[in-house]
């Protein structure tokens, strides 16, 4: 597989994908150059400068998976990468210190007239007057947005001796509480904060969030500091509240164009402190999101789940540490399934059983999904676009959970209809290993590993003998093997464990026995 990185990122994180692939490093690339290359790749890394375009995509033939090392994608086209089944992740967290810092640091320049107290002296001039500040302490910050770096703001507010109020739908009183933070509407925000500051993504939710309405209602003399997203302030609202004396001063490090216009109203202002989107610009964030990017992208084109994909749902690390051993086996359950159903699919019942239908068990499905469609469809099948393409075809996947344990500590079974009947499969972990231990009603032990042969037949005698002389003249072997009654009266079903593919025309030959009634090959290391 081949990497581009078409944007500057730290050496640390280049290293460790060329590690693993193989790695060009194509900076500033014209549009038209990267949509002529692209095709070759199998991965795409990114900043902030390379736009990944509809076009750009539409002439990715290979592409799985695109990088930024950073955190908005902006510069992405999400919607057209998740259609075609391309994950997008970020590196939320490498730079969540370092923005965290330096919206602290353009607050309290704000708040003390740091930058125009400099650039007076360094005029010659000794104006102690003129700039007169005030203090943090007994303040009241408003935030919007109680993510990692909402949250860290917060704490370094309140080491202060700050009071903070947040606005977040997204977040549950009792963990703002257990911050010290207390919840509030945006209105109540603008009424109470001294400073308010905005750590929010760009949608069309929260662009120009801070507008002219918003200003009429704010608190006189408050201080605006955003260093999240250019485009949720209104840049010429903001200059005009901040002439009128509505707010007080403002601290920007985002704007809805850069490089920033020369002729922005904010930059003429001697009341707002300006920088150039420098809130990830440390030597330790540009590592730690290059580490970061690396590993998502090595991780997606391992087919593994990218637990900072950002069009398809972030998975908490105490979610992922319980459900992580399981992943592999839900595939192959779903694997196991599809083999097992004739006819069009028409619903897939996943109900989990025991501990583990306490966490969040949509990634599992997922997998499971996963599982079911790779062995049927031409296209790519992954953890983006799984769930949508089961939902275009028709397929209605349900969750059932219970905590009550069936056999086992914990269990997942898969129940798959189609307009031919049902098949059920069931499986769990002995230690970290994932067993499969029911096949349509018939109790097994089988590993989800290698090749498979299920063969339901009549219960009466010689059908293994016959089976089993097939393959051993085909020089095919069995690794193990189980017999056991369906649920259907008079019959049988034979699981076999086999250590190599079963050619064709031996398997025509198996199907061809009387008595035999569909028998199946299943490939679990298939997809």
């Amino acid at each position: 597989m081949k990497i581009l990185v078409s944007d500057p990122v730290s050496a640390a994180g280049v290293e460790i994908l060329q590690k693993e692939f193989a790695v060009d490093v194509k900076l500033k690339l014209p549009p038209e150059e990267l949509i002529k290359i692209i095709p070759e790749y199998d991965a795409l890394v990114v900043r902030s400068e390379t736009k990944v375009t509809k076009a750009v995509l539409a002439a990715a033939d290979k592409l799985k998976a695109i990088g930024r090392a950073g955190v908005g994608v902006d510069n992405i086209d999400v919607e057209a990468a998740t259609q075609k089944g391309i994950i997008v992740l970020n590196a939320p967290e490498g730079n969540t210190i370092a923005a965290t810092e330096h919206t602290v640091a353009m607050m309290l320049a704000l708040a003390r007239n740091v930058p125009q107290a400099h650039q007076s002296m360094k005029e010659g001039k000794w104006e102690r007057s003129k700039f007169m500040g005030v203090e943090m302490r007994g303040k009241t910050l408003g935030i919007f947005g109680l993510g990692r770096i909402g949250t860290g703001v917060a704490k370094r507010a309140l080491a202060m001796e700050m009071e903070v109020l947040a606005y977040d739908p997204f977040i549950s009183a009792d963990h703002a509480k257990a911050l010290d933070i207390e919840l509030a509407e945006i209105d109540d925000i603008l009424a109470k904060a001294d400073f308010i500051t905005l750590h929010l993504p760009l949608t069309p939710e929260t662009k120009n969030l801070l507008n002219k309405e918003a200003f009429a209602k704010v608190k006189p003399g408050v201080r605006i500091i955003n260093c999240a997203r250019g485009g949720v302030v209104n840049e010429l609202d903001l200059a005009e509240a901040v002439e009128a004396g509505i707010v007080a001063g403002a601290a920007i490090d985002v704007f809805e164009k850069e490089p920033v216009n020369p002729d922005n109203p904010l930059l003429k202002l001697d009341k707002v402190v300006v920088t150039p989107h420098l809130g990830a610009s440390t030597a330790e964030a540009q590592v730690g999101v290059a580490v970061d990017v690396a590993h998502g992208i090595i991780a997606a084109l391992r087919g593994e789940p990218v637990t900072t994909a950002v069009n398809m749902a972030p998975i908490p690390a105490h979610v992922l540490k319980v459900i992580k051993p399981y992943l592999d086996l839900a595939e192959k359950m779903g694997c196991l399934a599809v083999h097992l159903a004739d006819g069009r699919i028409n619903a897939v019942d996943i109900e989990y059983n025991g501990e583990i239908s306490q966490v969040d068990t949509k990634m599992l499905t997922t997998a499971l999904v996963k599982g079911l469609l790779n062995p049927i469809l031409q296209e790519s099948i992954n953890y983006v676009n799984a769930p949508g393409v089961a939902k275009a075809r028709g397929i209605k996947v349900k969750e059932i959970r219970s905590k009550e344990a069936v056999d086992f500590a914990n269990l997942i079974t898969v129940r798959v209809r189609t307009d031919k009947g049902e098949h059920r499969v069931a499986g769990t972990l002995f230690g970290q290993e994932g067993r499969i231990v029911l096949i349509d009603g018939y109790r097994v032990d089988v590993a989800a590993e290698g090749w498979l042969l299920i063969g339901p037949h009549i219960n009466k005698p010689g059908m293994v003998g016959k089976v089993g002389t097939i393959l051993g003249e085909a020089n095919v072997n069995i690794a193990g093997m189980q017999v056991g009654r369906t649920e259907t009266a008079g019959t049988n079903i034979m699981v076999m464990s086999i250590e190599s593919d079963i050619p064709t025309p031996v398997m025509l030959k198996i199907k061809a026995v009387d008595g035999i009634l569909g028998a199946k090959l299943v490939n679990f290391n298939a997809g």
